[in-house]
């Protein structure tokens, strides 16, 4: 199988290389920190974004969002939205 973008160079902006199932955890950061998120099934998220000292409330978030957001933690407290996968 061959990539012909292996030799590009990744950014913020370009397309997800990995995508991963994120478990909502109070106590733990994401092995990987997230270009966006994907939310399978809707509700409220609470995420920690890679360069804030404080969590943040997406209240209401669609089934099938995609959230542009740079994270490094999804809180299990305050989430009701599942089916979460992070594009890194």
């Amino acid at each position: 199988m061959s990539d012909p973008f292996a030799a590009s160079t990744d950014s913020v902006i370009a397309p997800a290389r990995h995508a991963f199932a994120i478990i909502a955890d109070d106590a733990n950061d994401l092995a990987l920190f997230t270009k966006a998120l994907y939310i399978g099934t809707g509700g409220d998220l609470v995420v920690r974004p890679v360069d804030s000292d404080a969590d943040v409330t997406f209240r209401n978030v669609q089934t099938g969002a995609i959230l542009d957001v740079r994270c490094r933690a999804v809180r299990a407290s305050g989430t009701s939205a599942a089916d979460i996968v992070g594009f890194a």
